[in-house]
């Protein structure tokens, strides 16, 4: 798919097009780049021309192969210059403009097959996609009009307590204040939403009418009924599938022709629904999670119960299906960005995005080139920082005009026991639902032992596993579907485990058996009892739900990706963490708790885990944030969520990564847990403009076209020469990056704060936990506000100090600025890349 940029007024000079791909490298980095690195029956009609039309696409390609070798067809979005962008007199008219551009302007010798396009950009980009061969992509590439030709690319997936562990309960400061946001609109981009008996997601007697200003609303589909499923609550819901469509389309033509390529799956339709019905679950678990309506007695069968209601429960809906399939959610950035599109267009105030970006430069990134506008829109947008982890240099989504969220543990446990017969008794999780094992215990055998060492479906010596419990290795269909070879096989019961660098730290799995998860260090002590023992027997006993303070909570997950930002050094991401771990929310009627196809059951409500669902989390309090301050920007609400957030569990102790079980950096927590009614008063906020964000692109190096894909038609011509020349030094981001590259290196940052507190008059002062091997010094430590001098800037300098005194690869640190009411917090990360320590 392509996606076709349009530059800027004043910018053509220089603005060369250009095709970039997924590897394409960014060459023309300064010296500094290391540093800042969218009736039933005429549905189904359309389904059924749909793949009509494919056929005769592949017939078409057939015929014209008997005569010549035929060019595959591949998905770009197409980016044009905002000055030669067409300006149709209706935005309904802007896809036939852009047709008639491909049209005039493919040459005949390169016609063939012709060029398809299936979408147009107005808000989230300047352009459109469409199916076009490789030298058709190249030649638009070339053409003066074309900032730039990118490939169409996949991007993939990534709650009775949590509201209580947040603080935000009716009495809260902040959900009085903001009255639940209830004119607030969450647009989430996902997998779409289940509606159908869903009490989250009811039409609310309480709530006024949904805010004037939103401009979107519902679309019928394959078993989605809008007049009957959208009301007060669910405001909005669209689909955008025509990039996952072709990609399809393109698999197809790939087999008949034998394409080296091949683009995706052939969709089955039966398996999906071309409407905005969420056939996965991960779309309706954040949605509700974000803005769910408060259900009583909600709960995965026993487990968690309670009343579940999502964080902004005031706050209206409006779905964007974007992520399709109901195994393994996916979705192309080309729908991604249609629906990034859509959004801005329907004016909704705050986007989630539960779903895994990339690390690709910032230009060649359509979910980054969509966010940006949406974010110059007055639009928060947060986005999940990815499920990579523990590995560094992991997080995804970290452009800095993302709110990027990692994922965190709450004070709520599912803890399952595996007892062996040696009087050893090891704790695990599970979700296991059905009749428990009996405390007598049985035989338990090693997968590899018995014919496959992951529990492959079908290579389980069923003679040998009868009865028994099976210990499995981690393999590449999930646990759940470990757990069910194991069933199929004549298993009693299965213990799977999850790798090494997890540390402590176990999935919980709503198993079809009686199964737990354990750790690796927990796996290999199992396993070591059965290779010594003569006759090895264990039983698993699970205990149901479990609230309370140990394990110290919150504690960062090990699946959280995690900086420090791979793209630019100096913007320390993620920005802030959430609960994401074992989260209770609305789920599919589409789905098995579990995602496996042998699973007939299904339920309200499911608990999952993933920054996926820490995100709505931030969502929602970001909606909250939005009524409570109307006039604070997305930078703003940023920075009172970062500045406010608390760094100390439970227990008093700086908040532990799970996979070492050691205390967490900046780099995976951000800033740290997020504090919502806090966030309301946060005394001091750091803004952002647009502009800003510009000078950082110049600072990467980026060329005049490639900034071009960010501006609008309203905006002035980019002239990189007139941006500060250090901008990441005076991004005015409420965290601070430092990169030193020898050990008496010096580096010298300003800031700006703005007095959002009730006393005009505050006087704030600084203090300094100082980064090991690091002098700070503060100018001016004290800073005094008046009712004409809301703003301040202040320069904190960070000085090396020395060879001897270098502590290693990163050391942390923090100020704060406090007024005696309040203290504004911001994590200090020095990343040594010089001396003794080897470069990165």
């Amino acid at each position: 798919m392509i996606v076709l940029h349009v530059c800027m007024p004043g910018n053509s000079s220089g603005c060369a097009s250009s095709v970039s791909s997924t590897s394409a490298v960014h060459q023309s980095h300064d010296s500094r780049r290391a540093s800042i690195s969218l009736s039933h029956t005429h549905i189904a009609t359309m389904t059924s021309l749909a793949g009509v039309l494919c056929g005769l696409l592949l017939a078409a390609v057939a015929g014209a192969a008997a005569a010549a070798e035929t060019e595959a067809q591949s998905s770009y979005i197409v980016h044009v210059l905002n000055a030669h962008a067409p300006r149709p007199p209706h935005p309904r008219l802007l896809a036939s403009a852009y047709a008639s551009f491909l049209r005039d302007n493919i040459p005949e010798s390169i016609s063939r097959p012709a060029p398809r396009l299936f979408y147009s950009y107005e808000h989230a980009a300047t352009g459109f996609a469409a199916r076009l061969t490789a030298s058709q992509a190249a030649h638009l590439a070339s053409h003066g009009s074309v900032v730039a030709v990118t490939p169409d690319k996949v991007v993939r997936a990534q709650t009775t307590l949590t509201p209580s562990f947040l603080h935000l309960s009716a009495s809260s400061a902040l959900l009085q204040e903001s009255s639940g946001a209830t004119d607030v609109v969450i647009g989430v981009i996902d997998s779409g939403i289940y509606p159908k008996d869903r009490a989250s997601f009811a039409a609310d007697p309480s709530l006024p009418p949904p805010p004037s200003k939103f401009r979107g609303g519902c679309v019928s589909g394959a078993s989605f009924n809008a007049s009957a499923y959208c009301n007060n609550k669910l405001v909005g819901a669209k689909f955008f599938y025509k990039g996952h469509e072709a990609r399809a389309c393109s698999f197809r033509l790939g087999l008949k022709f034998r394409a080296k390529k091949r683009t995706g799956p052939k969709i089955d339709w039966t398996e999906e629904s071309k409407s905005p019905l969420d056939m996965n679950g991960h779309g309706t678990h954040a949605a509700s999670t974000a803005a769910g309506s408060a259900v009583a007695d909600a709960g995965f069968y026993n487990y968690a119960k309670g009343k579940a209601v999502g964080m902004a429960p005031g706050a209206r809906i409006a779905a964007y299906k974007a992520l399709w399939g109901k195994r393994a959610t996916e979705g192309a950035t080309s729908d991604i960005l249609k629906a990034i599109d859509e959004a801005i267009a329907d004016r909704v105030d705050v986007i989630s995005l539960s779903i895994g970006g990339s690390q690709l430069e910032f230009y060649q990134d359509d979910i980054a080139l969509g966010a940006f506008r949406a974010v110059r829109k007055g639009i928060v947008v947060s986005a999940a920082a990815g499920n990579d982890g523990p590995g560094e240099n992991t997080a995804v989504n970290i452009a800095p005009w993302f709110l990027t969220v990692a994922a965190s543990t709450i004070n709520r446990r599912f803890p399952a026991s595996v007892v062996l017969a040696n009087g050893e008794t090891l704790t695990g999780t599970s979700l296991y639902a059905g009749k428990p094992l009996s405390a007598t215990m049985i035989p338990l055998v090693y997968g590899g032992d018995v014919g496959s060492n992951i529990c492959e479906d079908g290579k389980l010596n069923t003679s040998l596993v009868a009865g028994k419990i099976v210990l499995c290795d981690p393999g590449q269909k999930g646990w759940a579907a470990e757990g069910e070879a194991v069933k199929l096989a004549g298993g009693a019961g299965a213990i799977v485990h999850t790798t090494q660098d997890y540390g402590e730290y176990a999935w919980t799995i709503p198993h079809i058996l009686p199964a737990a998860e354990v750790s690796f260090a927990t796996f290999e002590k199992i396993k070591k009892y059965i290779s010594t023992g003569t006759y090895p027997v264990a039983t698993i006993k699970f205990h149901g739900t479990v609230v309370g303070s140990n394990p110290s909570s919150p504690r960062m997950a090990s699946f959280s990706s995690r900086g420090p930002n791979s793209l630019a050094l100096l913007i320390l991401k993620p920005d802030v963490t959430a609960p994401g771990v074992d989260i209770l929310a609305a789920w599919t009627g589409e789905n098995s708790p579990s995602g496996l196809d042998s699973d007939k059951r299904r339920v309200q409500f499911n608990i999952k885990s993933g920054t996926s669902m820490s995100c709505p989390h931030v969502s929602g309090i970001a909606a909250l944030l939005r009524q409570a301050r109307p006039d604070w920007s997305p930078a703003a609400i940023k920075s009172a969520l970062m500045t406010t957030a608390y760094n100390v569990d439970n227990a008093g102790d700086i908040i532990k990564d799970i996979s070492t079980g050691e205390a967490s950096t900046p780099f995976v927590r951000g800033a740290g847990h997020v504090d919502p009614n806090r966030a309301a008063d946060p005394g001091l906020v750091y803004d952002v403009g647009a502009d800003d964000y510009i000078t950082i692109l110049c600072d990467l190096g980026y060329t005049p076209e490639q900034i071009a894909l960010f501006t609008t038609k309203e905006d002035p011509p980019v002239d990189c020469s007139t941006h500060t020349s250090y901008a990441a030094d005076y991004l005015n981001y409420p965290a601070f990056s430092v990169v030193f590259t020898s050990p008496d290196d010096k580096d010298t940052q300003s800031r700006v704060v703005r007095n959002v507190g009730r006393n005009v008059r505050a006087s704030y002062s600084a203090s300094v936990d100082s980064p090991a091997g690091v002098r700070i010094k503060v100018k001016p430590r004290r800073l005094r506000f008046s009712a004409t001098q809301q703003e301040r800037q202040y320069q904190i300098t960070f000085a090396a100090q020395g060879e001897k005194r270098m502590p290693g690869k990163y050391s942390f640190g923090s100020i704060v600025w406090s007024d005696g009411e309040h203290n504004v917090t911001s994590p200090i990360a020095i990343i040594w890349l010089g001396g003794q320590v080897a470069a990165m």
